[in-house]
């Protein structure tokens, strides 16, 4: 029989997760049945989402997660020996895939056979070509259809959502406004192309935003909510799109305001639309586009990457402090 490491949820977190929320476990993996694969983990994904989901997670289970795993064992005809899933088994070393798991409409829920990455590492298929791709493929182009001329704005944009769309949208023509929490990522993001890009955390989003947008913004990807979507609105234009990926600011407190209840979302007519991975049906179609914005330079991508499976709840900890550059992998 494989045994299996599987980080559990211990406690619900109170703010910013801590370790002790959390405890390694050894478990053997049920048997192979027919249809059945048993995958290892070769690289596990930490997001932010991570942390509200956390809260649907009964104590002493698998921490909910992506990674992309290595089929160690199969009675699957299509899924042979040697090949390579991304995996919705949570924080653990060994899992058993049902064939039914495969064929699941929830994302969350869903494995998937990985695409063809060579001769990129099959870590991107939890970054840039795999989840956080995807939400800035289909969330810039089809929630704000930016236009060529336009001013984007990202936050939280070196992360690996952030800065997939802070491409994108140069891809497409735009002015693209970026912001993030240290100096090092503001120097990136001019790298990957940003017009303007600051440091939210030793700058004033208003005055940044009257400096490099009067024009007004046109298209805001927000990532973050809270204060900083309460700084934005007000330079938004008139019939300017949100896309509402995330809310990073408010995953670890209990701040439930709503910035969007502004009554300037009204007055400038915006268009606010919130993000849910489940939407797109054309999902491999988005991968193949990403990959090949990455074969051929075209979009950039930084990685964070964790030494040993045991580093999960410190790489998880690390985006609420803003610790990756990218996407955070742990590699088992």
């Amino acid at each position: 029989m494989v045994k299996a490491r599987i980080w559990t949820l211990a406690k619900q977190p109170v703010g910013i997760p801590r370790k002790e929320d959390f405890s390694c476990i050894e478990k053997e993996v049920s048997e192979c049945k027919n249809g059945d694969v048993i995958v290892e983990a070769e690289y596990l994904s930490v997001d932010p989402y991570m942390c509200f989901m956390a809260k649907k997670v009964p104590f002493g289970t698998p921490m909910i997660g992506t990674q992309v795993s290595r089929v160690i064992e199969s009675k699957n005809p299509d899924l042979p020996v040697g090949s390579y899933v991304v995996a919705q088994a949570g924080w653990c070393t060994h899992a058993r895939l049902p064939a039914k798991s495969f064929q699941i409409d929830n994302w969350f829920k869903r494995s998937e056979i990985l695409i063809p990455l060579e001769p990129l590492p099959r870590s991107l298929g939890l970054g840039v070509i795999g989840m956080p791709g995807n939400t800035a493929y289909f969330g810039l182009l089809e929630v704000c259809k930016p236009k060529a001329g336009e001013t984007v704005l990202v936050n939280a944009a070196a992360g690996a959502v952030g800065s997939t769309v802070v491409q994108i949208a140069k891809l497409k023509g735009c002015k693209v406004i970026a912001f993030a929490g240290s100096d090092e990522k503001v120097a990136w993001l001019k790298e990957l192309g940003a017009d303007h890009a600051y440091n939210y955390k030793t700058t004033s989003v208003t005055d940044c935003l009257s400096e490099a947008a009067p024009e007004k913004i046109n298209c805001y990807f927000d990532n973050v909510g809270g204060k900083f979507t309460a700084d934005v609105l007000p330079h938004m234009a008139d019939y300017g799109r949100v896309a509402v990926c995330g809310s990073i600011s408010n995953y670890t407190n209990d701040d439930h305001s709503d910035p969007y209840c502004d009554p300037v979302v009204k007055a400038k007519k915006l268009h606010i639309e919130g993000l849910n991975v489940n939407r797109w049906s054309d999902w491999t179609q988005g991968l193949e586009q990403m990959k090949e914005w990455v074969l051929e330079g075209k979009v950039k991508y930084r990685e964070t990457v964790y030494e040993g499976f045991e580093k999960m709840p410190e790489a998880f900890i690390g985006l609420f402090s803003g610790d990756n550059i990218g996407k955070a992998v742990v590699k088992a």
